[in-house]
């Protein structure tokens, strides 16, 4: 059995709008309700990813440390966490890329998206949706993760059929 080559994917921005199927986009911006609180000096931005924890889960804070990947990078393999959401929230200031796929049935190379998020973004994945582990840019990088503790299997993972190749960024 010969190798599927792999589909070259596109990079696109990590906006709200365009991340919406897979989750929500953590970030501070004026798209979403802040005000100020502590005798003026800090800006609240309120209530920005729906934690789910599932039931008999119970919502716990981890540090991931990821090592950089290289571009171009092959995906080779998704998971997702049918019981809660998964949300990563950047501590470095680098950029990283979200690689996601909708919910359901196992994903193929051509459900993929690819999202370049800035060092200021983070994403909370949905229950159920497809995205790829870790993929730092640059060096070692911090994130907290808000996700799930409880009873039960809360991680599938897949192999795909044919990988999808993440190219170099363009300057």
């Amino acid at each position: 059995m010969t190798a599927q080559p792999a589909l070259t994917l596109e990079i696109q921005p990590l906006t709200r709008e365009a991340f919406a199927p897979f989750g929500e986009l953590i970030e501070a911006s004026d798209a979403v309700q802040h005000f100020t609180i502590n005798a003026g000096n800090t800006e609240r931005y309120h209530d920005l990813a729906r934690i789910e924890p599932g039931p008999d889960g119970r919502v716990i804070v981890s540090i991931f440390r990821g090592q950089p990947r290289t571009l171009p990078f092959t995906v080779q393999m998704m998971e997702r966490h049918p019981k809660a959401s998964q949300a990563f929230i950047p501590m470095s200031g680098k950029p990283y890329l979200v690689v996601v796929a909708p919910a359901g049935n196992p994903p193929a190379a051509q459900d993929l998206k690819v999202f370049l998020a800035r060092g200021d973004q983070g994403v909370n994945y949905a229950t159920g949706v497809w995205h790829h582990p870790l993929l730092a840019l640059e060096t070692v990088s911090d994130f907290i993760v808000i996700d799930r503790s409880g009873p039960g299997h809360n991680c599938d993972e897949v192999q795909l059929d044919t990988p999808g190749l993440i190219p170099a960024l363009r300057s």
